[in-house]
């Protein structure tokens, strides 16, 4: 059997001729406006988000301050948990330090696994004088901000995505009603057989 090419001709929906519908149109407008919003749109919701995680990366960074503590007990050695990654080496202890308004204060707070009684370890509290864990760095934050900003983009980009489809199919829903429509009233003529 002989294979048959499909010519595609780019663009038809766009050019005038007589077999072009105005569901054609339409539909070729849908597909163009919903590109062009979820390419624009997805860009914009990324960078607004990236910039609002930035921004909120840092007014948390700005809220914490380092603050010498005293060890109070020997830190234990590695806990028997296995642990990797930033902080793998550091286990809870109990350390004192002076807060803002002169008050001597003790709470739980992360150090070097291992760390005698009496050695001094730096902590984080914020603007209460409250045990924090320690901020985000810079080279820890962008990657961050940068998975925000695409994890939004691609989510507006598929919702407008997934928008334009269903317009599209309700486009094309009506377009075969009519047409089924337009049978019913044409097709009887065909049938005709003259005698």
């Amino acid at each position: 059997m002989r294979k048959t090419k499909r010519a595609r001709v780019r663009g038809w929906r766009w050019r005038r001729n007589p077999l072009r519908r105005r569901s054609d149109a339409v539909e070729a407008w849908i597909v163009l406006v919903t590109w062009v919003l979820a390419l624009i749109g997805g860009a914009v919701a990324g960078g607004v988000a990236a910039y609002s995680m930035d921004q909120a990366i840092e007014r948390d960074r700005a809220g914490r301050q380092a603050v010498p503590a005293v060890l109070v007990s020997d830190a234990p050695d590695r806990t028997r948990d296995t642990v990797y990654g930033p902080g793998a080496d550091r286990v809870p202890a109990n350390v004192r330090w002076t807060a803002s308004d002169g008050a001597v204060r003790t709470g739980t707070a992360r150090v070097a696994a291992g760390t005698a009684a009496g050695a001094t370890v730096e902590v984080w509290t914020d603007d209460r004088d409250r045990l924090v864990p320690e901020p985000v760095t810079p080279s820890e934050a962008t990657p961050q901000v940068v998975l925000a900003g695409a994890f939004v983009a691609a989510g507006v980009g598929g919702v407008v995505i997934v928008s334009g489809r269903v317009a599209r199919g309700q486009v094309e829903r009506r377009s075969a009603e009519r047409w089924g429509e337009e049978w019913e009233r044409i097709g009887p003529q065909w049938r005709r057989t003259t005698g």
